[in-house]
């Protein structure tokens, strides 16, 4: 059987054995002509098909045997009539069989579509096949619907496909997202199956093995590229090893990160609550959600500074904003040890406030940037004015709410800080950028004083070491 040949037409997929076809399998719009043993082996659902179609050719045709044609002449006008009603149907079954000389079956619905049952065909004639974590899932499933279990084939494909997916995916985390990736096109029978479930289990747990410091390196992956092979490892005393490679940060995150950009917004969404709920380092959390973020909303990193244009879409503007909330609600309000997220909160947040985002989401935006506002360039404060309402170029409000929060922060947390002559090194730095920001306002004509004083007093004294920058902002405000 290993030495038969596939071919494919055009919408017909032919199995090429030196025997003509017996019977064909209709999958979507591809029509597979097929040998029925080979089929029925294997498959206990095409064994009950097929039995069932020709039982039923065969019941018709004696139907037609035993009927006397002189009989049905006289009786047309009684129950001869009935008798042609009542076999219409049947005709019908029949005719499609006897022009194409043999059955047809139509797979509705079929798991995978027509490359999967064209995997399952090979199987069941011996071929060999390349698996893959893309190609297992829908396999797997399809060997599901057609019934293809040890007790009624040894060696089947199910448990083919289940042996696969234990020593090949679930035990690589690059290659459990791809097979959960897989998943979306086959949902909801890969859910019923339990191999949605594996595959997040497999990703959270490796994914808890990372190094934070890596910026989620995965350690210990079975698979992937990356990987730190044994002969990239130098032993040191005690029996530990190290490596001899640094892995780049870009490489790191090209590992799995931008794997999980792939999934659907529910899925990604159900492996972060996943992570959540399991003891992940939210730094790990963190950069999953930024990279998925970074793949799916356009101009986070960009300094827009208008809204976008007319030509987006009501769709696509939802779309984000359901994205964009869902990033936000999933985001560890706790301070972030990654130094890039602070621009990339910025980036969320205009993002946000152009998308009319709910207040819920900007909130949250505007506490979590407070929390390490020392962190922020002036550039990251310059938001624009989307409002109508706001006469300023820049919206001053905003910085000012956020600097409260990061005020709060500083107050809750007076134990972990570390001062220096009796100041916060975070305040001050913090004094600085305010007083950049002021001086950056004070050119705006249509800034209201009281906006301007509010904003310079709300720091307390320890946040200056020198008034100078305060003075040259005031100096400039009184000049315009």
């Amino acid at each position: 059987m290993a030495s038969e040949k596939s071919t494919s037409k055009g919408q017909a997929w032919f199995c090429t054995t030196g025997l003509p076809s017996d019977i064909e399998i209709e999958v979507d719009d591809m029509t597979f002509h097929l040998h029925k043993f080979p089929l029925m082996s294997k498959s206990r659902k095409l064994h009950r098909l097929i039995t069932e179609q020709e039982t039923r050719s065969s019941s018709s045709m004696a139907l037609i045997t035993v009927i006397d044609p002189k009989v049905e002449e006289t009786d047309k006008k009684g129950k001869g009539h009935e008798i042609e009603d009542d076999k219409e149907e049947e005709e019908v079954e029949e005719q499609e069989i006897e022009e194409n000389g043999y059955p047809h079956i139509k797979l509705e619905d079929f798991p995978g579509s027509s490359e999967s049952f064209e995997m399952v065909a090979k199987f069941c004639y011996g071929v060999k096949m390349d698996l893959s974590a893309s190609t297992v899932v829908p396999l797997r499933c399809a060997a599901e619907h057609l019934e293809m279990t040890e007790e009624y084939s040894p060696d089947n494909l199910i448990s083919k496909t289940e042996r696969f997916l234990s020593h090949s995916v679930y035990k690589s985390l690059r290659e459990s997202i791809k097979a959960l990736k897989a998943c979306e096109s086959v949902s909801p029978l890969a859910g019923s199956l339990g191999i949605t479930e594996q595959c997040i289990d497999s990703i959270v747990s490796r994914a808890s093995s990372a190094d934070p410091s890596l910026f989620g390196w995965p350690v210990n992956d079975g698979g992937g590229r990356g990987n730190i092979s044994a002969t990239d490892l130098q032993l040191i005393p005690g029996g530990a090893a190290k490596s001899r490679k640094k892995p780049s940060r870009d490489s790191n995150m090209e590992l799995w990160f931008e794997d999980l950009t792939q999934l659907s917004l529910p899925i990604f969404k159900t492996v972060i609550l996943s992570m959540r709920s399991g003891d992940l380092s939210s730094d790990i959390i963190e950069s999953c959600l930024i990279c998925y973020a970074k793949k799916h909303i356009p101009g986070i990193l960009r300094s827009n500074r208008k809204p976008p244009s007319s030509s987006s879409t009501a769709v696509s503007e939802n779309e984000q904003r359901e994205l964009l909330e869902t990033i936000t609600s999933n985001l560890p309000l706790d301070k972030s040890s990654i130094s890039s997220t602070t621009r990339f909160l910025f980036g969320l947040l205009r993002t946000a406030i152009i998308l009319n985002a709910a207040e819920i989401c900007r909130d949250l935006l505007e506490r979590k940037i407070g929390s390490q506002l020392e962190r922020a360039t002036l550039d990251d404060l310059l938001v624009p004015s989307y409002s109508y309402l706001n006469e300023t170029l820049y919206d001053v409000d905003l910085v000012e709410r956020i600097l409260g929060h990061f005020l709060d922060t500083l107050e809750q947390s007076n134990t972990a800080i570390v001062e220096v002559d009796g100041k916060s090194p975070s305040l001050m730095l913090v004094g600085k950028l305010i007083d950049g920001f002021l001086a950056e306002i004070a050119s705006d004509a249509n800034l209201k004083s009281d906006k301007f004083y509010n904003l310079a007093i709300s720091l307390p004294d320890q946040a200056r070491l020198y008034d100078d920058g305060l003075y040259r902002a005031v100096d400039v405000y009184l000049k315009v």
